[in-house]
């Protein structure tokens, strides 16, 4: 057990310091959601009487599509390097990378984020921060990195791979994003996160169900 911590611990830390030396990920992430959030802005400021009514989805919409520029490097980077084969060959449960590249990505989206809520709440000028909130945020985007992550894997090897893990991403993901923008749309309009159990109950089951079912495919995917 502890080798299989340690594995996942030197696949995570091994990603993160690449990316605090070359910022590609996050660089991207950040521009584009910056850009994203700026063009809603402008587009909604002329058509909602209230721009708050349209900040769940604006929200989410974004942390959405920002996710799959980060994704989409998780591996493609290690094959770029010519380093994804002796990964995949290193003599340790497979799995175990997958955690670690999740993890890795895990982090990517939650700095992401920490960008995302501040312009967000300077575009549409409602208040973001609250403990219920985050919440419902750090439960989609581990839905949202578990799914990404072995999406990413699975699309590595494919021309089109940048097209392809949208495609396949966003209808999976679906069920966490409707719960995360009714959740967010009920903390936003002051209901008590107790009142929004069943979207917050479905949150959590598809965060484990997605967990459980990269846990055991993942080993076939990447042989695939």
């Amino acid at each position: 057990m502890k080798r299989y911590l340690r594995v996942i611990a030197a696949v995570w830390w091994k990603d993160v310091r690449v990316e605090l030396r070359s910022k590609d990920i996050f660089t991207g992430m950040a521009v584009f959601a910056a850009l994203a959030l700026l063009i809603l802005n402008f587009a909604f400021e002329l058509r909602v009487p209230d721009k708050r009514m349209v900040v769940p989805g604006v929200l989410w919409v974004t942390v959405a599509f920002a996710s799959v520029l980060g994704l989409g490097r998780a591996f493609i980077s290690e094959k770029d390097r010519g380093s994804l084969a002796g990964l995949l060959l290193a003599p340790v449960d497979r799995s175990a990378v997958y955690f670690g590249k999740m993890l890795a990505n895990l982090v990517f989206i939650l700095v992401v984020e920490l960008f995302i809520l501040p312009l967000t709440v300077l575009f549409f000028n409602v208040s973001l921060i609250s403990l219920p909130l985050l919440l419902v945020i750090l439960l989609g985007t581990i839905g949202l990195a578990v799914v990404g992550t072995i999406f990413s894997a699975l699309t590595v090897n494919t021309r089109a791979r940048e097209v392809l893990l949208p495609i396949l991403l966003f209808p999976i993901i679906l069920p966490v994003l409707v719960s995360g923008i009714r959740m967010t749309i009920g903390l936003l309009e002051g209901d008590p996160l107790s009142k929004l159990g069943n979207w917050l109950q479905l949150l959590i089951i598809f965060d484990i169900l997605y967990l459980a079912i990269a846990f055991l495919t993942f080993d076939y995917v990447v042989e695939e």
